[in-house]
């Protein structure tokens, strides 16, 4: 192949698909998306710690936001 055929290439890579959870309250729906791999972790209560911790970063990053109080502000 001569590197000026490179150009020609079309390379396909496969679409990256993360797992999504829906959680629903009286309150809230929110559709979350994993991308983190929690079954890394092989001891289940480790497991839900570290996503419950991350959930709550998620949160707290949130809530510090402008985006946040604009949310509050119309809601």
């Amino acid at each position: 192949m001569k590197l000026e055929d490179i150009d020609d290439l079309e390379i396909e890579l496969p679409e990256v698909e993360f797992p999504e959870i829906e959680l629903e309250t009286e309150d809230l729906i929110m559709i979350l998306t994993l991308k983190k791999d929690y079954s890394k972790i092989k001891d289940i209560e480790k497991r839900k710690k570290e996503f419950v911790n991350d959930l709550k970063d998620f949160i707290d990053e949130f809530a510090s936001n402008p985006e946040f109080n604009e949310l509050m502000e119309y809601y």
